[in-house]
């Protein structure tokens, strides 16, 4: 009897850590993405428009890319609906050409209408040589449009990256259950 209530014990006590584990995660990518619409909002006042306009809108405050000839790159972010965080994404990318180094840089993909906004959400968005991302910089919104339903900006975050290669960007998306941060608005 005691070996199994200190098996009940030690479960619970995994399984506690593990979601106390799962929500700091949480909190750590909320403040990093609360910060990364700062900065761009701060690189590009024009931006608020995006912001308030669009249908929803996609953060990824650190997406990492390295290659050597073939690259990859990962990030992971939040999406939004009507200023109020939705769940967690992904960003996947694999390219082929000529290409070497490595780079951090944040990214925003804004959504023009409910349509594309609902296809990201079911995994039906994939970037290919037709998007291109716009480097944010004031002013650089003003003349920004949309392509194929989204907005790409980017700010280099650091690392140097020569590169002639073609590849696209594919992106996951899992809801929050709950509201806990839907006040993580813009």
């Amino acid at each position: 009897m005691m070996k199994t209530n200190r098996l009940v014990w030690a479960a619970v006590l995994c399984f506690a850590t593990v979601a106390l584990a799962a929500d700091k995660k949480r909190q750590n990518l909320s403040t990093e993405v609360k910060d990364t619409i700062a900065v761009f909002q701060k690189t590009d006042s024009s931006l608020k428009e995006f912001f308030e306009k669009s249908a929803g809108y996609a953060v990824f405050p650190k997406v990492a890319k390295g290659a050597i000839g073939v690259g990859a790159a990962h990030g992971e972010g939040q999406l939004f609906e009507k200023g109020k965080v939705a769940g967690e994404t992904k960003l996947t990318q694999v390219t082929i050409g000529f290409q070497l180094g490595g780079q951090v840089y944040s990214e925003v993909i804004f959504f023009e209408d409910e349509k594309t906004l609902k296809d990201f959400k079911e995994g039906n968005v994939e970037f290919s040589a037709q998007v291109s991302a716009v480097a944010a910089a004031e002013g650089a919104s003003k003349n920004a449009k949309y392509k194929l339903g989204v907005a790409v900006f980017t700010i280099a975050r650091g690392g140097l990256m020569y590169e002639a290669s073609i590849g696209g960007q594919k992106f996951s998306y899992d809801p929050y259950e709950d509201d806990t941060d839907t006040d993580s608005k813009k």
